[in-house]
């Protein structure tokens, strides 16, 4: 494909990546309420554990309007999710070979669960970030937060660790396109250990180590779970490479 096309199929990818969030969004409206109380119940226990007053304000006319349409937006992407992954897989597709695009429904049935996992994971830990957040407040103060503020910070923290979750499967599928190999990816595991650490540690910015443990365990789980797939992965093409080789009488050294 010519760069022209490239950017074509990229912005029918996008377009159509785009109208599957509005679509998914729009009956998140009457589920607003119902997540906006569960975003906001640590700051009711921040009330309540630490003696003091503590509750979520808008600061400007529209930051209640600004709040649900955000929640509504990040409904949406996480219950797109299926569509728009699929549209990163099927933009990458064109540079693969026919064998490699069966490997869509994979990769789309690995990568969903995962990103929608990474999110429930965050949501579980947050709570405990946000009470040792406002700890660190003097005696006798309060904690009054802007809405918008606390809900940027809480959406991206629960996104970001979505995405993370995702990560290991893009490790395979760049093993079966034969980009990487398994044995490269088994190798770099020191590197791997360090790079989460260091995502879940920005992710979770707070001394809150317990949180930064709980969501580094699974991600390292899943990439060593991903080496050993792309392992498996490399010991089945080369034993196919040989066979193929052996029927043709290709001589593999000279290859």
């Amino acid at each position: 494909m010519t760069l022209g096309a490239h950017l074509v199929e990229l912005r029918k990818r996008i377009t159509i990546a785009g109208l599957s969030i509005v679509l998914a969004a729009i009956p998140a409206w009457w589920a607003v309420d119902p997540i906006w109380e569960a975003l906001s119940a640590p700051v009711l226990e921040v009330a309540e554990a630490q003696n003091r007053a503590a509750s979520l304000n808008y600061t400007t006319i529209g930051e209640a309007f600004d709040t649900r349409l955000l929640i509504m937006i990040v409904v949406g992407i996480v219950a797109s999710s299926p569509i728009w992954l699929y549209q990163l897989w099927a933009f990458i597709v064109p540079a693969l070979h026919r064998e490699e695009k069966r490997y869509a429904i994979g990769f789309l049935a690995a990568s969903a669960p995962l990103f929608i996992g990474g999110c429930l994971a965050a949501w579980f830990v947050f709570p405990n970030i946000v009470i040792l957040l406002t700890g660190f407040g003097f005696a006798e103060s309060a904690t009054l937060l802007s809405a918008r503020t606390y809900l940027d910070f809480s959406l991206k923290f629960i996104l970001a660790i979505g995405a993370g979750f995702i990560f290991p499967v893009i490790l395979v599928a760049l093993n079966f396109a034969r980009v990487i190999t398994g044995v490269g990816i088994l190798k770099a595991w020191r590197w791997a250990i360090l790079g989460v650490t260091t995502f879940t540690a920005l992710a979770t910015p707070a001394a809150d180590v317990l949180s930064m443990v709980l969501l580094a365990i699974p991600m390292i789980g899943l990439y060593f779970a991903a080496a050993a797939i792309a392992v498996l992965h490399d010991k089945r093409v080369a034993k196919k490479d040989a066979a193929f080789a052996a029927e043709y009488g290709i001589d593999t050294a000279d290859a």
